[in-house]
C-alpha cells in the first residue's frame, strides 16, 4: 500500500506508474470495491473502454447528495462510498480514482475552487450563506499517454431534476462539470485548481472545510 502522499501543485504528476497502488481511501483491494469494478467494466477490453465505463457506474449508482458530508476519514474511502451508494463530489471522485486503479489505470485526486450557480435555497443556508464550493473534487487518469480529468459528482437523475445535461466522458478530453446549461445559463464557475495527489489529502479538506464552513454543514458541533 502506498504510504507516502504525492503532491503536484502545478501540471500533473510526472511518473504515472506512482499512481497505481491501493492507498487509506483508494483502497480498492476491499471485496465491495473490487466487486463493483468488475461489475461497471464487464464486457470491456482496452483501458479507455473501462475508464468510460467506471465513470459511469460511479456518476449514475452512486447518487450525489450533498448534505451527506461527515468529517470522519471511514466516509472518504471508496468501499464506504460503494455500501453507502451515496456520497458528495470528493468521495465520488476518490472511488472513480480507486476503480482505475483496480484494473491498472494510474489515477489522481484533483482538488478545485467552484461557483455553483445551480445551488439551493436551504444547500447555501447550510454552508452559512457561502457561495464558494472548496476542494471540489475530481479523478484524473492516465489514458493513452496523458492525464484526462474527469468529474462523476452529478448523477443523471439529479440533473434531469435541475434540466441540465450530465457530464459526459469519452475518456479522451477533459470532463468536468459543465459551465453552462443548455440555454446558456452560467452553471459552474471553476475559480482555483489546487493540484493533484496520489491519495485524498484528508486533513488538508478538512482544516480547510473547518475554516469556511459552519461546523453544522460537515457534520460537526461546537
Amino acid at each position: 500500500m502506498m504510504s507516502k502522499l504525492i503532491f503536484t501543485p502545478y501540471g500533473y504528476p510526472k511518473q504515472p506508474d506512482n499512481y497505481l497502488a491501493p492507498t487509506k481511501f483508494l483502497d480498492f483491494e476491499d471485496p465491495i470495491v473490487r466487486s463493483f469494478t468488475e461489475k461497471a467494466i464487464d464486457g470491456q477490453k482496452t483501458d479507455l473502454e473501462k475508464a468510460v465505463a467506471l465513470f459511469y457506474a460511479v456518476r449514475d449508482q452512486i447518487r450525489y447528495d450533498a448534505f451527506r458530508i461527515k468529517f470522519q476519514e471511514k466516509y472518504f474511502t471508496a468501499s464506504n462510498v460503494v455500501r453507502d451508494g451515496a456520497a458528495f463530489c470528493i468521495p465520488k471522485a476518490v472511488l472513480l480514482a480507486a476503480t482505475a486503479r483496480a484494473v491498472g489505470i494510474p489515477s489522481a485526486i484533483g482538488l478545485s475552487d467552484v461557483v455553483n450557480h445551480f445551488t439551493t435555497p436551504k444547500l447555501k443556508s447550510l454552508m452559512g450563506d457561502c457561495d464558494v464550493f472548496i476542494h471540489h473534487g475530481y479523478a484524473t487518469l492516465w489514458l493513452e499517454g496523458k492525464w484526462v480529468k474527469a468529474a462523476p459528482a452529478f448523477n443523471s437523475e439529479l440533473c434531469d431534476r435541475f434540466g441540465v445535461s450530465p457530464t459526459e466522458f469519452n475518456g479522451k478530453s477533459h470532463a468536468l462539470l459543465q459551465e453552462y446549461d443548455s440555454e446558456r445559463n452560467l452553471r459552474m464557475e471553476y475559480l482555483k485548481d489546487h493540484g493533484h495527489w496520489s491519495d485524498l489529502p484528508y486533513e488538508r479538506i478538512h482544516s480547510d472545510f473547518a475554516g469556511y464552513y459552519p461546523a453544522h454543514f460537515i457534520g460537526e458541533t461546537t
